[in-house]
């Protein structure tokens, strides 16, 4: 009875620490848009004390008060993806956020990762992004990941090659930090070698510029 006591109260100051947010969205594949059945994690960030889970291709859940939570989308054949969502991103009391899954063997860019101009110091905006691979790392522990340097391919070749491993082990460092295990972390550096566009645009080649991850072992 005192524990049942203790676990409502804790609800009541949970519920009374702010407004009621629903997190909602779909899991599709990321080339084809398709929705993908999964198994639906999420869980209050970065405790875990509050969790729940679900088996479809949407998601709908609701939130009390400012805890971020992460959102963890895993199916047959594909990576499993994290989210971490924030009720300062609530519009209208409403998270809207799609996971997308990728096939396993392909390479998944790491979008929203940031650095400094010409060197491999991490932008502090990035860490949420670097956060959603540690969360899924630590809720997939025989998970084993390369991750994937590239840089655009304008300069000296073995430069733009020493920036793209210098990059993918600030990377690494970022994630070993953080409880992942080393043996877990595999880098490769392309340099220049594999531009995804060879248009000489400025757009073209931020687009270049990319560190990917990909699953060896899941």
């Amino acid at each position: 009875m005192k524990l049942l006591t203790t676990v409502l109260f804790s609800m009541l100051a949970i519920a009374a620490s702010g407004q009621e947010i629903t997190v909602q969205g779909d899991v599709v594949d990321a080339l084809t848009k398709k929705h993908i059945k999964s198994t639906i994690r999420y869980k209050s960030y970065p405790t875990g004390g509050i969790s729940g889970r679900s088996s479809d291709s949407t998601f709908s859940f609701t939130i009390f008060g400012s805890s971020k939570y992460q959102v963890t989308a895993d199916a047959e054949g594909y990576i499993p993806q994290t989210i971490i969502v924030d009720p300062k991103e609530a519009v209208s009391n409403v998270i809207d956020m799609d996971i997308s899954l990728t096939s396993t063997g392909r390479a998944i860019r790491l979008e929203h990762l940031i650095f400094e101009m010409g060197r491999a110091v991490i932008n502090p905006k990035s860490y949420t992004s670097l956060d959603e691979v540690v969360a899924m790392m630590k809720d997939n522990t025989k998970v084993v990941i390369q991750l994937e340097g590239h840089t655009d391919n304008i300069g000296n070749a073995e430069k733009n090659m020493e920036l793209s491993r210098d990059r993918v082990e600030a990377v690494k460092k970022y994630l070993t930090t953080k409880g992942v295990s080393k043996e877990r972390v595999k880098t490769k550096a392309f340099g220049g070698t594999q531009p995804l566009s060879t248009e000489g645009t400025e757009q073209a080649k931020a687009h270049n510029r990319r560190v990917e991850m990909r699953v060896l072992k899941d």
